[in-house]
């Protein structure tokens, strides 16, 4: 799923650590009902994945963290009225395969963005340093080593933000069509003429 800020930037020093406890403490509120698995922080939007047991959980879990977020953020920005541009936008995943490209995609997103060179490595501004589908990093890779900057965070900066899967597509599925590289991005969009 998506959200849209009308604040920029979402993704700084300043404001990510608080989105990041906003995340936390959503992910906490309902876990048997509703569970943030993964994120990314953008400039202006947010990108999760997420687990509900039914429509309602869905609904209230999203609602949950748009509210807790919006709250966190105009608190620590000193600003009022509302965070998000519009609604948030989902897409039911139902494949392994669709698993593993929304994994890709959202932990990878930083790639899209960037104005770099394709950057290779873990988005410090998402849920990858939790995330146990890395492929196995090799030193002739030319890629550092994945958790090198994650291991100088403190205690506190550690705790996990996000829930474990309890779905066996989100758990094991997925890992059937391969891990993810620490160099993947996400795919560009094919458009077939008609």
């Amino acid at each position: 799923m998506t959200l849209r800020s009308r604040v920029a930037p979402l993704r700084s020093q300043h404001v990510f650590p608080t989105v990041r406890l906003a995340l936390g403490r959503a992910s906490r509120r309902d876990p048997k009902r509703f569970r943030l698995l993964h994120f990314s922080v953008q400039h202006d939007h947010l990108h999760l994945v997420v687990e509900a047991s039914d429509k309602r959980a869905l609904s209230s879990g999203v609602r949950s963290i748009a509210i807790r977020v919006a709250r966190y953020v105009n608190d620590l920005l000193s600003r009022r009225g509302p965070l998000w541009a519009d609604r948030w936008h989902g897409h039911a995943l139902r494949t392994p395969r669709e698993v593993r490209n929304a994994l890709v995609y959202v932990l990878a997103n930083f790639r899209k963005h960037t104005r770099r060179p394709r950057a290779s490595g873990i988005d410090p501004f998402s849920s990858g340093r939790w995330f146990d589908g890395w492929r196995p990093w090799k030193p002739s890779s030319g890629v550092a080593p994945p958790f090198a900057e994650a291991r100088r965070w403190s205690d506190a900066e550690a705790s996990r933000p996000v829930s474990t899967p309890r779905t066996w597509l989100a758990r094991v599925g997925w890992r059937r069509r391969g891990l993810v590289g620490l160099s993947e991005g996400p795919v560009p969009a094919v458009v077939t003429p008609r």
